[in-house]
């Protein structure tokens, strides 16, 4: 019976002891779990509810380079180099009296045709070459040749020997009275009154095909800016006699002269001298062309 009383004793005694140490590794390995903050510290760290985020720098924009707009090279000016001399300072005859009398014809040459090449038409050649855009030298080449021949007309024997432009015979119908009388012999217009001549004017007249009428007319309507409304060109200081015919100043008679010719009018190439007669003329003035 006491046995058997131990028995149970030790029995209970090992369920004790058995149970203590299974509690007491229980608890170590509690010891041993990792909190939420750390390794064994047995301490929880709550999260904060609002973490702090580091504010980010915004990366600035590059500012853009400017870039210069190349300039385009301008390109050079060819330039025209003078051609071999034909004619020249110094030189004399037939050839330089013909070039003298083309430079006559378009106003670039006033004095007489001598056949010399001294200064006054190394003038006249510098002026004509200037305003073709010709290298200017004063001296004749092939390319200032060219150039007057063809705005020239071959010279008449009187315009080599000085006497172009000359007038003839008065035509008995300009001895009387006011008289605008133009000889188509002498391509001259003159200012007459009570038959005296006051006034002698170089000019032109039309084509074959537009040819100036010859007769006794009168200035009917004079006008200092007209302008053709027939071929749209300018007709300063027109005296008008007859139809659309008028005498006037041309600028194409002044720069080509004879190389051309108008629509039938009397064209004068003397500004000046046109504007002189102009004051002069009246309306009802008579008006001859004939040749002499």
């Amino acid at each position: 019976m006491l046995i058997r009383r131990l028995v149970i004793v030790a029995a209970v005694a090992a369920l004790l002891v058995g149970a203590s140490f299974l509690t007491g590794y229980a608890a170590k390995d509690d010891a041993a779990e990792p909190t939420a903050g750390g390794r064994g510290t047995g301490t929880a760290t709550t999260p904060s509810a609002h973490p702090v985020t580091p504010s980010a720098r915004p990366t600035p924009t590059p500012t853009p380079t400017r870039t210069a707009t190349p300039k385009p090279t301008p390109k050079p000016t060819p330039s025209l180099t003078p051609g071999p001399r034909l004619l020249g300072p110094g030189d004399q005859g037939d050839q330089v009296r013909d070039l003298q009398a083309r430079l006559k014809q378009i106003a670039w040459f006033t004095a007489d045709v001598t056949g010399n090449y001294g200064d006054v038409t190394t003038t006249a050649v510098r002026g004509f070459q200037g305003k073709r855009e010709i290298p200017v030298t004063g001296v004749v080449d092939q390319r200032t040749l060219d150039r007057l021949h063809a705005m020239t007309t071959a010279p008449t024997d009187a315009e080599l020997h000085n006497l172009g432009n000359r007038p003839g015979a008065l035509d008995p119908r300009c001895r009387t009275g006011r008289v605008l009388c133009v000889d188509k012999t002498s391509r001259t217009l003159r200012w007459v009154v009570d038959g005296h001549v006051l006034q002698t004017l170089d000019v032109r007249f039309g084509a074959s095909t537009t040819p100036t009428r010859e007769g006794l007319f009168h200035v009917y309507l004079k006008d200092a800016d007209h302008v053709s409304r027939l071929y749209g060109s300018s007709m300063p200081l027109s005296m008008f006699f007859s139809g659309g015919q008028a005498v006037h100043y041309s600028s194409d008679f002044a720069t080509v002269g004879y190389a051309g010719a108008s629509h039938g009018c009397v064209n004068v190439r003397d500004y000046d001298g046109l504007q002189h007669l102009y004051d002069q003329v009246r309306v009802g003035d008579s008006v001859v062309v004939y040749w002499s």
